[in-house]
Order: structure tokens, then C-alpha cells, then sequence
């Protein structure tokens, strides 16, 4: 899902630099990152740009401080970021903070659809990368109760074919999608559904 918001990030972008940071460098946040990093990395060759992620190795040291959620962002907006992925819980919220202050820049929201859970933001929030965890838990729950699994620990992954996992709805900015970018994003879906893209490929 997070391959699919950096090919989104990069089309929406008009300054051709996209940025990201984590909360701390663990493997739940770093995952997002990845994910992001490689689908701007596939926009890039699919469309011969040359669009820029900042933020690789940037991570604010905590999931609490809205605070250093805006010193960060504003960092990258100066740098040129017009859309912003923070995988950093409430340390995103000043992040979209500084993007209402900043004419122009976007946020990708984390776990839920931040339209939804911090709706006063929904103006900057061009997505989210979504963690479907009602679908999660449906599915556990049934496979344990049909036998469909020999251990009820085994680890449940969500992915973009279980529905999992997804890209959240454009929301607020559907009217400004450049024609076209919908239907790219449904077959990108569908190729790594099928296995046709694997997103660790375009790992930069």
C-alpha cells in the first residue's frame, strides 16, 4: 500500500521532491518507508521523471512530539517537499500542522485513513497508507473458527490481495488527480497482487 501513495506522492507533486521520516528506525516504521521510497522509485521509471525522496534516515527519536512533527516538516518543506509521508503516530499531526501553513504541500497519513481519524486535516491529506485491522481481525478470528489454520498464533499479514492493507481514497483532493492516474494505480494494484511487480525490486 505504501508502494502505491510514493507513485501517488510523485505524480501529485509539482516540485519533484517528496519526503518521509519515521519515528523511531524499526522495522514497523521503516517497512512504510520502504514501501514509499520504492514506488516513487517505480513512478520514475515508468514515466522517465526523476522525482526526489527526501528522508531515507530521518526519524524524529519519538511517536509523541507534535512539536518535532513540525521542525521536521518544515525542514523538508524548505528542501523543496511538497508531499510528506510521516510514519511517526501524533508526530505526523504537526507535520500536517506545518502543511496548513505552507500553501501547496500534502501529506501521506499512516495506519488509518487520516481524513477520518484527524479530520481538521483533511485539507493537506492527499492520503493514507491504511492498516485494515477490523479485516485483520475478522479474518483470524474466522480462520481459527473454520480450522483453516493448525495455529492460532500464526502471524496474520495484511496484504493488498486479503485487503489488509490499502491506499485510502484521494478524498478531498479527487478533483485535482491529473486524468488517468486512478486507472494506474488500480493496475499497479492488480501487478502486485499478481506478483508482476514485487515492490522489494524497486527498492532505491
Amino acid at each position: 500500500a505504501a508502494f502505491l501513495t510514493g507513485y501517488a506522492a510523485a505524480a501529485m507533486s509539482q516540485t519533484g521532491v517528496v519526503g518521509m521520516f519515521g519515528g523511531l528506525e524499526i522495522p514497523t516504521v521503516t517497512i512504510f518507508m520502504d514501501g514509499f521510497a520504492a514506488g516513487v522509485a517505480y513512478y520514475n521509471e515508468q514515466n522517465d521523471a526523476n522525482a526526489t525522496v527526501l528522508g531515507r534516515d530521518l526519524f524524529a527519536g519519538n511517536f509523541e512530539s507534535t512539536d518535532d512533527g513540525r521542525r521536521i516538516g518544515e525542514d523538508l518543506i524548505a528542501e523543496g517537499a511538497d508531499v510528506i509521508m510521516p510514519v511517526a503516530g501524533p508526530v505526523g499531526l504537526g507535520t500536517a500542522a506545518a502543511a496548513m501553513d505552507n500553501e501547496g504541500v500534502m501529506i501521506v497519513g499512516v495506519d488509518t485513513d487520516w481524513c477520518v481519524s484527524a479530520a481538521e486535516f483533511c485539507s493537506v491529506m492527499l492520503t493514507s497508507v491504511v492498516k485494515n485491522m477490523d479485516v485483520a481481525v475478522f479474518d483470524a478470528v474466522s480462520a481459527a473458527l473454520n480450522g483453516e489454520t493448525d495455529n492460532w498464533r500464526e502471524a496474520y499479514v495484511g496484504t493488498l490481495e486479503n485487503g489488509g492493507v490499502e491506499m485510502a481514497p484521494f478524498n478531498e483532493f479527487e478533483d485535482q488527480v491529473p486524468e488517468g492516474l486512478q486507472a494506474e494505480l488500480d493496475e499497479i494494484q492488480q501487478m502486485i497482487i499478481d506478483g508482476d511487480i514485487v515492490v522489494t525490486d524497486y527498492y532505491p
